[in-house]
């Protein structure tokens, strides 16, 4: 996580409170959904999520990797590329997140 925000955690009354503002938002939670699948690439993620600007992809993902959640891995070639994975406390999130779509799911039924 990102190191200042770890020093200033005593903010948070509480660590759900913690929890979203690091994860929360309306894309931060797509981007993870779709790298537990797996690495991607930017434009794959662009294509995963047609409603998201590439300006604002790319501030997500600056985001997630500042707190540790998103690494980033740039290659030095032409065309560039850039690959994005979850790091191991992201993996963490993927319960977090099954629990959201099972939610969903079920007040999508009711």
């Amino acid at each position: 996580m990102n190191k200042q925000r770890l020093e200033n955690t005593s903010k948070y009354n509480c660590p759900v409170e913690l929890t979203m503002s690091v994860i929360g938002g309306k894309w931060k939670c797509l981007i993870i959904h779709h790298l537990i699948d797996g690495t991607k690439r930017f434009n794959e993620l662009r294509r995963l999520i047609p409603a998201i600007t590439q300006r604002m992809l790319t501030s997500q993902l600056r985001e997630l990797e500042a707190d540790n959640i998103v690494n980033r891995k740039a290659y030095a070639e032409v065309p560039p590329k850039t690959e994005y994975s979850l790091t191991e406390l992201g993996k963490t999130l993927e319960p977090v997140l099954w629990a959201m779509h099972d939610w969903g799911k079920m007040a999508n039924d009711e």
